[in-house]
């Protein structure tokens, strides 16, 4: 029922009536099919199906004892959550979604880089207008700006810190002589400042720029090495890209592929009957390039056909390796040599064959390493538990030790009380208790009845006091 309800979801946003009446009857003919087959029951389907199941999801809280429909409805929302955490949480390690913001900043930065470097230009340029022709690089004309500053400070000395610039003496040499007949204006020292400041801010933003074209290098040696070897990181970046993710790219035919960016130009060549393009995003791989004008669109067409392939085994190959896309760089190479000399190139089951025996290899020492790694790491995990249960060892002793000298303490002084209180009882039941009259001594009696004894005698003394004072007071009167 809950596949039947998704699938006319489904159905419902995308298609016409007619076709989601026979959809959704195959879809239920399928269902029924496979119960039938598995446990043997006979099923019904039909619309009248559909709506008792809808009618049953949603009152499923009234249906059910003790659920209520804030609870089913948390149990919904728990299910959706989890649902995509396991569609987010599939592997992190190969999470194209990197890949794509990280192409987007990178051409966002190389817009930023060249706008921020002709403003540098031409507000320098006011001061020190030869320097333009002289250098043409950005990043290196921005760091000269900043060192140089004003220009009247040249001078031999530092001709030094110019070459490690520049990277070529007759440059600097070029530089300090310019610097010395040059028809700039002067400058003020605070308008220096500024200038030298935001030269600053476009010289890190270049460095940045090159730490993450690293990082983009490396992520996709990770998610698409493949693809990457074929046809370099960042075109491969811009088509994973402008699909929305990998699969999305494994999934295109190579016609798609190969007009991936141009959409546009197909639209209009469409609606006007002229020719469709021949390349999209492709076309700045460096085979297109080295191509004879004649032979641009037959190269196209077969790399788009090869990075369909390699972007198929990087979606759907457990362990990611870059053999099958070394393999397929050696391909489009081949054909480029066979369109400019007619030199036959090797069949593709050849070398498929051969890339399906290195990618083996490649595959079972990643795996080597892998378990190495997995048993390097259980044995830290073991030594950290057995320390720690070491140290937790180390600890219950010390605290029991530190127990027992207290309790030793404490009882110490009791036992010498208790002895002297019963030192004193025994000395004044000896001085107290006399021979009964027949002339024989007392048995030896337990102690809490020599104690009540020793009382008993204590209050009879007490009373023949009493009676004697009272007598003499009598005798007085």
């Amino acid at each position: 029922g809950i596949l039947h309800e998704d699938l006319r979801l489904l159905l419902e946003t995308s298609m016409p009536a007619k076709k989601k009446k026979a959809l959704l009857g195959v879809a239920d003919a399928k269902i029924g099919a496979a119960i039938l087959e598995e446990l043997g029951y006979q099923c019904q389907t039909g619309g009248v199906v559909a709506e008792i199941l809808r009618g049953i999801r949603l009152h499923f809280h009234a249906l059910v004892k003790g659920l209520t429909a804030q609870s089913a409805s948390k149990a919904q929302l728990g299910l959706g959550h989890s649902y995509s955490r396991a569609k987010v949480k599939f592997n992190v390690n190969r999470v194209d979604n990197m890949i794509i913001q990280s192409i987007s900043l990178l051409d966002q930065l190389d817009k930023d880089i060249n706008t921020f470097s002709m403003r540098v230009r031409e507000w320098y340029g006011y001061h020190f207008p030869e320097l333009i022709k002289i250098v043409s690089e950005n990043y290196t004309y921005c760091r000269l700006a900043k060192f140089i500053g004003n220009r009247k400070e040249l001078s031999e000395e530092s001709l030094e810190g110019l070459e490690e610039i520049v990277m070529d003496s007759a440059k600097a040499q070029a530089i300090l002589e310019a610097s010395r007949s040059s028809m700039g204006m002067d400058i003020s020292p605070l308008d220096l400042i500024n200038i030298e400041s935001f030269s600053s801010r476009v010289i890190s933003l270049s460095e940045y720029r090159k730490g993450l074209q690293e990082y983009l290098r490396s992520k996709m040696s990770q998610v698409a090495p493949s693809l990457s070897a074929l046809i370099g990181e960042v075109v491969g970046a811009r088509l994973i890209s402008h699909a929305g993710s990998l699969t999305n790219l494994a999934k295109y035919p190579a016609s798609t592929v190969q007009i991936l960016g141009a959409e546009k130009a197909l639209f209009r060549a469409l609606k006007t009957r002229g020719n469709t393009p021949k390349y999209g995003l492709i076309f700045h791989s460096t085979f297109i390039g080295r191509a004879a004008a004649k032979n641009k669109g037959r190269i196209s067409r077969y790399l788009a056909n090869k990075c369909t392939i390699a972007s198929r085994i990087d979606c759907f190959s457990e362990v990611p390796t870059s053999v099958f896309g070394d393999k397929l760089r050696e391909q489009v190479e081949e054909r480029l040599a066979f369109y400019e000399t007619g030199e036959p190139p090797r069949k593709n089951l050849e070398v498929m064959k051969e890339a399906v025996v290195e990618a083996s290899e490649v595959v079972a020492e990643v795996k080597r390493k892998q378990e190495k790694r997995e048993k390097k790491k259980k044995k830290r995990e073991k030594e950290k538990m057995r320390e720690k249960r070491r140290l937790e060892a180390l600890a219950a002793a010390a605290e029991e030790n530190s127990v027992l000298e207290t309790e030793e303490n404490n009882i110490e002084p009791k036992k010498k009380k208790k002895k002297k209180q019963q030192q004193e009882l025994e000395a004044e039941s000896e001085q107290e208790v006399e021979p009964e009259e027949n002339g024989l001594e007392e048995e030896a009696l337990p102690k809490k009845k020599r104690k009540l004894m020793v009382e008993a005698d204590q209050e009879e003394k007490k009373k023949k006091k009493k009676k004697k004072e009272k007598a003499r007071d009598s005798e007085e009167d």
